[in-house]
């Protein structure tokens, strides 16, 4: 590739992508992320708990002239308690959501895996590393939301990366694929 070509990709990666470590030559080729069932799933979670915490406070509502006065402010204080943490707990899933991704580079892999607030895990691999890049859905869920698991299989220490619930497609698949061949053509070619 022409190298004003790549210096132009490389500044748009670090202004993409102003989190991620490039080396000088090197840019940003795919971002996958989390499936949008996952971020529906999210949303509608988060809806069904707002609905669920609204229809039990009106159903005290409707039994209001039992309740007395101290009564129905213990209601109240409690609904505005579940209902704030029912958006809290959308809104930190959201965050977790947002916070796993897999980056391709023309270098690497940068996978990003966010399991809760407290617990981030980056892993790095050279795309000459890489010896076998699989996707793989099981189940009716995934073959109908067309989302599985991406595995990457390292050479030497076999390490294999997984990211759960992506939904690549397989014309990304092959493109990576080209990828990591090209990288190894490139590596030998500097041996």
């Amino acid at each position: 590739m022409d190298e004003s070509l790549v210096k132009i990709r490389h500044e748009r990666s670090k202004k993409d992508f102003p989190g991620l470590k490039l080396a000088e030559d090197e840019y940003v080729e795919f971002v996958f992320k989390r499936a949008r069932i996952c971020l529906l799933l999210i949303m509608g979670g988060t809806a069904l708990g707002i609905i669920l915490v609204l229809f039990v406070f009106l159903m005290f509502l409707l039994e209001q002239s039992r309740i007395d006065e101290m009564g129905q402010k213990f209601l109240f204080i409690i609904l505005a308690a579940l209902l704030f943490s029912a958006v809290i707990i959308g809104i930190v899933a959201l965050r977790i959501y947002n916070g796993n991704k897999l980056f391709v580079t023309n270098k690497h892999v940068v996978q990003l895996v966010m399991n809760s607030l407290v617990s981030v895990s980056e892993n790095m691999i050279d795309l000459p590393s890489i010896e076998d890049v699989s996707f793989k859905q099981e189940g009716i869920m995934q073959q109908m939301f067309h989302f599985g698991t991406l595995r990457l299989s390292t050479v030497g220490d076999e390490t294999t990366y997984t990211f759960k619930y992506s939904d690549i497609t397989s014309e990304q698949l092959k493109a990576v694929s080209k990828l990591i061949t090209e990288a190894k053509k490139a590596k030998k070619k500097e041996d």
